[in-house]
């Protein structure tokens, strides 16, 4: 959307034209809308400073669009100022920035998400927006001048405002089973239309349990079929386990949008019943936890890839995640682009004038790192390095360690945040490896050093940059007797 904002300038008569042709406004301000003066308002315009919604600072551009041969005379000059405004800003209020912590599940994996497999296979009504926009990876979006011929576009679920008994309710399968830690119901955007409560139940159900539902095509000003609702009813869903109880939403404002719903729920989960009441509007449905992996088959022949989301790989801590978290390097699929995988910020104690040594790689002193706990102990046979669209941002090397530990020793070093190794467990994996830009990276024979079962591994990048994929392919093992592992979170 586009908005027009009128700004008298004090100037002085001898004012070259020139200076008058472009001028930036860079101050951390509020400015109001068009009726809005800041400044001495001009006698003759009879302009009145008026309340208006406000309108986040940034950098915008001053065209001078006209002038008067009394300005040319007096002591103001009229500038019309074009912002072009995002939804985002437009559902933000402003605020006094603090700092707030957040939940320890962020860290986890979403395992609702889309790109992870997940989707929506029924939804009670659809009117104003699809149930699937639920598990976009992307945040929510905004565009103020949408509409579709049912009312007006929102990037999230939205139903109509319901009008007969009961209320309006929807079931997800998850991309990846597992258990699940937290959620986050996001309500971004959805200010005056948003559900005014939720609920959240679960459920393990069996490949042959769950019955022949999708959604396909677009949703929008739909609702379920009675055949939907014959199909759904198998399910019983009505009566599964109660994770999130009947819990009160905020607004979708950029400071009370996100709902977060920490959980203790030990149980695999398959699916989802995400109820709202009686109807409205939620942006993205997030469920953050482990995914769960059935071993029970017993082992095989072929190598698994023990650090993958689906297998129940999980990010237990990272030095940087300024462009994208480590936990996407271990998502499903090659990655779709940058953003879909691990990118650190660039490191500020790099040498002003670099240098190698006899293999290419780079002198430098700093580097960064990430660590994953691996789905099952395992032995590595294989290692993957994927800097795929990562052209001109890869990282120089890489290097990865591994170790062994039980529950408690892992406990002890989150404690620390994975700061120090005073207890010696990490040994060389993959020793330091030239990286190349948009590469698939695979190491394998002697290049892997330890032949060890092993729980956790760490993932180190010099001097900084992004990596789409890693894959640790192997072999699932128990762990020594002298030394068990318990695959429980520890959040």
């Amino acid at each position: 959307m586009c908005v027009q904002v009128q700004i008298y300038i004090l100037c002085p008569k001898t004012i070259h034209p020139a200076s008058k042709a472009a001028v930036y406004l860079e101050k951390q301000a509020y400015v109001k809308h068009a009726s809005t003066v800041t400044g001495n308002t001009p006698p003759s315009t009879g302009a009145q400073t008026q309340s208006a919604p406000l309108i986040r600072p940034g950098r915008r551009r001053l065209r001078e669009r006209a002038t008067d041969p009394s300005e040319e005379q007096g002591i103001s000059r009229r500038f019309v100022v074009h912002l072009r405004v995002s939804g985002e800003k437009m559902a933000a209020r402003p605020t006094a920035k603090t700092v707030t912590s957040q939940p320890d599940f962020l860290q986890l994996n979403n395992l609702a998400c889309g790109m992870a497999g997940g989707r929506v296979i029924f939804a009670t009504d659809e009117w104003f927006a699809p149930a699937q926009n639920l598990l976009k990876r992307e945040p929510a979006d905004f565009i103020a001048s949408a509409f579709t011929e049912y009312g007006k576009w929102m990037d999230g679920w939205e139903s109509r405002r319901k009008r007969i008994p009961g209320h309006d309710w929807s079931i997800v399968q998850l991309g990846v089973p597992g258990v699940i830690h937290g959620f986050d119901v996001d309500t971004s955007f959805f200010t005056g239309n948003y559900a005014p409560s939720v609920s959240i139940q679960a459920t393990c159900l069996r490949p042959d349990e769950i019955p022949s539902l999708a959604l396909e095509g677009d949703r929008t000003g739909k609702a379920a079929t009675e055949e939907e609702f014959e199909a759904v009813a198998e399910l019983h869903s009505e009566s599964w386990d109660e994770l999130v109880p009947v819990t009160e939403l905020k607004p979708g404002y950029s400071d009370s949008c996100h709902n977060y719903f920490p959980i203790t729920f030990p149980h695999r989960v398959t699916h989802l019943r995400l109820n709202m009441y009686p109807d409205g509007g939620i942006a993205r449905l997030r469920a953050y936890g482990v995914g769960q992996k059935d071993w029970s088959a017993g082992p095989s022949s072929d190598p698994v890839d023990l650090v993958a989301l689906a297998n129940g790989g999980v990010c237990q801590g990272y030095s940087d995640a300024h462009f994208g978290h480590p936990r996407n390097m271990i998502g499903l699929g090659r990655a779709a682009n940058m953003g879909d995988g691990w990118e650190t910020a660039r490191r500020l104690d790099r040498p002003k004038s670099l240098e190698t040594d006899e293999r290419g790689i780079l002198q430098v002193p700093g580097s960064e790192w990430a660590v994953f706990r691996l789905g099952h102990p395992g032995l590595i046979s294989t290692i993957e390095v994927d800097t795929n669209h990562f052209k001109g941002n890869f990282p120089d090397s890489c290097k990865i360690e591994a170790c062994s530990l039980s529950a408690e020793e892992e406990e002890q070093y989150r404690s620390t945040r994975w700061a120090s190794d005073d207890r010696g467990k990490w040994k060389t994996l993959l020793p330091p490896q030239k990286l190349k830009p948009h590469h698939v990276h695979l190491f394998s024979g002697e290049a892997v050093q330890l032949a060890e079962v092993v729980t956790h591994v760490r993932l180190v990048i010099a001097p900084d940059g992004g990596v789409s994929r890693l894959r640790l392919w192997g072999h699932p093992k128990a762990t020594p007797p002298s030394d068990p592992q318990k695959l429980t979170s520890k959040l």
